[in-house]
C-alpha cells in the first residue's frame, strides 16, 4: 500500500474512532433518560468498536510487524460485533426518531419495524459465532465479506430504509436548517446503499490502491452525519440539548486537546531523523502559548455572542409574559410561564411556586428535588416565589442560568402586576354585585309598598268571607286556595325584603344573641312543618349559653333558611339533625339531612341569588344565609353528597363574643 494511502487510512480510522466516541461522551454527560439517546449511544459504541479495533490492528501491524494472535483475535472479535450491531441499531434509531416526529404513532407498526430490524441479526448469529471461532487468519481488509452475503444484503437494506426515513424527516422538518441536514444524510445513506453492493459483488477483486481509496472514501462518507451533528445539534432540537452548548464545547475542547497530543507524538516519530522525539514534543507542547491571546479574544467574542443570543431570546418571552399578565388571571399566567420557560429553554419541565402572598398555587412546587435548579422570583414585601426547572440532561448550562436570572426579575414584576389586576377586578366585581343588590333592595321596597297593602286588604276580605255561614260550599274551597296563594306571595315578599335588608356588622357589641336559644326556638317553630312531612327533626345544643356576634333577627334568618331547606330536601320518613358546637372564638352550627344531595354542578351555584332547583322556590334562602354570615365575619361550608352517595351537611361558622363582652 502506498504511503499516502496508509496515512489516509490511519486518519480515517482515527476520525472514525473519535467521532462516535465524542457522541458517547456527550450522551453520558447529558444523561437524559430517553430511548433515542440510548440507541444512539449503542450505535456509536458499535462504530467505535469497528473503527477503534481496525485502527488498533493497523497500528499493531506497523509497530510489531507480526502482532500476537491474542491481540488480533481481540480486534477481530470487536470488529465483527460492531459490524453485526450496526444495521439493527441504524433501523432502531430511525424508528425512535420517527416516533418523536409523529411519523410512526401506531404501536403495532413500531413493533413490526423493530422485529423486522432485529430478526435478521438474530438469524445471522450462527454465522457470527463461526467467524468468532478458531481460525488460521483474520481478513481485516474485508470484514463485511467474512460475515457473508446475508449480512451484506442486510446492511444495504438497512441503509436504504434509513435513507427513506431521512427523506421523510426532511419533508416534515420545521425549518430550512433541519431540512438541509436530513437531506444531506439522505444523500449519504443512499450513496452508501448504492456503492456498497458494487464492492460486495466484486468478490474476486484484488486489494489495490484504487479499491483502498474507495473504501476510505466510503468510511469518510459514513462518518459525515456524525461530523455534521457537532455543528447542528446546538442549533436545533435533534437531541433536544440545544441549551447544553457548553457540554458540547467542553467535550469538543477535550477531544481537540487529545488530538493535539496524539499529533505531538506522531510528529516526534516523523521528525525522529532530524530531532529527538522529546525535543519535538517539547517544542510542539509550548507552541500553543503564542496562540493564547488570539484564542482568548475568540473565546471572549464567542461568550459575548452566546450571552447576547440568550438575552435576545429572553426579551420576546418577557413581552409575552407581560401581555398574559395584563389579563389579570394569575392561574393562567403561572401555567403560561411554566409552558413558555420549558419550551423556550428546552427543559423537561418548569414549575412556578408562589409562596407569598397566599394564592393557592404553592402546590405547583415539585415534590422531588433531584436534578432541578431554582431561581428566586422576589419583590420585598410583595412577592416571594421560586421558578424551578428540570433540564433534559444533567445540568442547566451557564448561559441559560444567566438568562433565567434576568427572566426571573421580569417574571416578578409580571406576577405582581397580575395579582394587583386580579384584586382590582375582584373589587370591581364586588362593587358591581353590591350595586346589583342595592337595586334589588330598591325593587323589594317598591314591591313591598305597592303589593303588601293590597294583598293584606284582599286577605282580610277573604277571611271575612270565609267566616260567613252564607258562603256556598262550592266557593269556600276556592276561596281557601286564594288565601293560600296570598300567604305564599306574602312569604316570598318577606324573603325578598329579608335579603335586601342590611344586617348588623361584626364587631358591634350591641348586636349579640344566645345562639343556643335561637336554634331551639327555630327548631320548635319548624317542627310542626317537619312532622307534616313525616320528617324527624332533632336538635342537639351545648348545655350553656352560646353568645355569638350576631343579632337575634339575623341569626333567626340564617337558621330558619338552612333548616327549612333541609326539611324540604329530606324524603318522607327522613331525618334532619341540627347541632351546635362551640370552641375557641367560633361556634359551628351543623344541619344535616338525608335527602338526595346536591350535584357538583349545582353546588357551585347554590349561593347565587335567585338560583333554585325547587318548583316554587325564590333562590334567596342560602343567598340570605351567605350574606348574613359575611356581614358578621362568619362562613358557610356545604358538603354533599355524604356517605352513601346522598345527604347534605351545611356547616355555619359564626364568631363568638370574647368573655369580657359576654360577661
Amino acid at each position: 500500500m502506498m504511503h499516502w494511502l496508509l496515512d489516509l487510512r490511519l486518519i480515517v480510522l482515527t476520525a472514525g474512532t473519535l467521532l462516535p466516541f465524542f457522541w458517547m461522551v456527550v450522551i453520558l454527560g447529558h444523561r437524559r433518560q430517553r430511548d433515542l439517546e440510548r440507541i444512539f449511544f449503542f450505535l456509536c459504541l458499535a462504530l467505535t468498536s469497528f473503527f477503534g479495533c481496525s485502527l488498533l490492528q493497523l497500528n499493531a501491524v506497523l509497530y510489531y510487524g507480526t502482532p500476537r494472535e491474542g491481540l488480533l483475535r481481540f480486534c477481530w472479535t470487536l470488529i465483527c460485533l460492531g459490524l453485526w450491531s450496526i444495521p439493527p441499531l441504524v433501523l432502531h434509531l430511525h424508528v425512535e426518531y420517527a416516533g418523536l416526529q409523529d411519523l410512526l404513532t401506531s404501536r403495532g407498526m413500531r413493533w413490526m419495524w423493530l422485529i423486522g430490524g432485529y430478526a435478521p441479526a438474530i438469524l445471522l448469529l450462527p454465522k457470527l459465532v463461526v467467524e468468532l471461532g478458531p481460525r488460521a487468519n483474520f481478513p481485516f481488509e474485508r470484514p463485511a465479506h467474512a460475515l457473508g452475503v446475508g449480512y451484506q444484503v442486510y446492511l444495504v437494506v438497512a441503509l436504504a430504509l434509513a435513507a427513506v426515513w431521512q427523506y421523510r424527516f426532511s419533508r416534515v422538518s420545521p425549518d430550512a436548517e433541519q431540512k438541509s441536514f436530513h437531506g444531506t444524510v439522505t444523500a449519504v445513506l443512499a450513496c452508501l446503499a448504492l456503492v456498497l453492493p458494487l464492492l460486495f459483488a466484486a468478490r474476486g477483486w484484488r486489494q489495490t490502491d484504487g479499491s483502498s481509496a474507495v473504501e476510505a472514501g466510503l468510511l469518510v462518507l459514513a462518518l459525515l452525519p456524525l461530523g455534521l451533528l457537532i455543528g447542528r445539534v446546538p442549533q436545533f432540537r435533534f437531541l433536544q440539548i440545544g441549551r447544553q452548548r457548553n457540554l458540547i464545547f467542553a467535550v469538543f475542547g477535550v477531544f481537540l486537546a487529545l488530538l493535539y497530543l496524539s499529533l505531538v507524538r506522531r510528529a516526534g516519530l516523523w521528525l525522529e531523523a532530524f530531532l529527538p522525539p522529546e525535543a519535538t514534543g517539547a517544542l510542539l507542547l509550548f507552541l500553543p502559548v503564542i496562540f493564547f491571546e488570539p484564542l482568548q479574544r475568540g473565546i471572549r467574542r464567542l461568550l459575548q455572542q452566546t450571552a447576547q443570543r440568550e438575552l435576545d431570546s429572553v426579551y420576546p418571552l418577557v413581552t409575552k409574559i407581560h401581555a398574559e399578565a395584563s389579563k389579570g388571571d394569575l392561574r393562567s399566567l403561572v401555567a403560561f410561564i411554566e409552558e413558555q420557560v420549558a419550551e423556550n429553554f428546552q427543559f423537561e419541565r418548569a414549575w412556578l411556586a408562589i409562596l407569598e402572598p397566599e394564592v393557592g398555587l404553592a402546590a405547583n412546587r415539585p415534590r422531588e428535588s433531584g436534578g432541578v435548579e431554582s431561581f428566586s422570583v422576589y419583590r420585598p414585601g410583595r412577592l416571594n416565589a421560586v421558578l424551578i426547572v428540570r433540564p433534559h440532561g444533567s445540568m442547566v448550562s451557564g448561559e441559560a442560568i444567566g438568562a433565567l436570572k434576568i427572566l426571573s426579575e421580569s417574571v416578578a414584576g409580571a406576577i405582581d402586576m397580575c395579582i394587583a389586576l386580579e384584586q382590582k377586578l375582584q373589587l370591581e366585581r364586588e362593587l358591581a354585585e353590591r350595586e346589583r343588590l342595592a337595586l334589588v333592595g330598591q325593587m323589594a321596597a317598591s314591591i313591598s309598598h305597592n303589593l303588601k297593602n293590597p294583598l293584606g286588604s284582599i286577605k282580610t276580605i277573604l277571611q271575612v268571607q270565609m267566616e260567613s255561614p252564607e258562603l256556598p260550599a262550592s266557593l269556600r274551597g276556592e276561596t281557601q286556595m286564594v288565601l293560600d296563594e296570598i300567604n305564599r306571595l306574602s312569604a316570598k315578599l318577606n324573603q325578598l325584603l329579608q335579603f335586601s335588608r342590611p344586617g348588623a356588622r361584626a364587631g358591634d357589641a350591641a348586636q349579640s344573641c344566645d345562639l343556643r336559644q335561637v336554634a331551639e326556638s327555630v327548631a320548635n317553630v319548624l317542627r310542626h312543618a317537619a312532622e307534616e312531612q313525616r320528617i324527624s327533626l332533632q336538635c342537639v345544643a351545648s348545655n350553656g349559653a352560646v353568645h355569638a356576634v350576631i343579632g337575634e333577627e339575623a341569626a333567626n334568618d340564617i337558621l330558619s333558611n338552612v333548616l327549612l331547606n333541609a326539611i324540604e330536601a329530606a324524603p318522607p320518613g327522613g331525618h334532619v339533625f341540627l347541632s351546635l358546637q362551640s370552641g375557641g372564638n367560633f361556634c359551628i352550627v351543623s344541619v344535616k339531612d338525608d335527602g338526595p344531595g346536591i350535584s357538583p354542578a349545582d353546588r357551585a351555584k347554590v349561593l347565587r341569588p335567585f338560583f333554585t332547583t325547587k318548583a316554587r322556590g325564590t333562590g334567596l334562602g342560602l343567598a340570605i344565609v351567605d350574606r348574613r354570615l359575611e356581614e358578621v365575619g362568619g362562613s358557610l361550608e356545604i358538603e354533599s353528597p355524604l356517605a352513601g352517595g346522598h345527604g347534605t351537611e351545611v356547616r355555619l361558622r359564626l364568631p363568638l363574643l370574647v368573655k369580657e363582652q359576654a360577661g
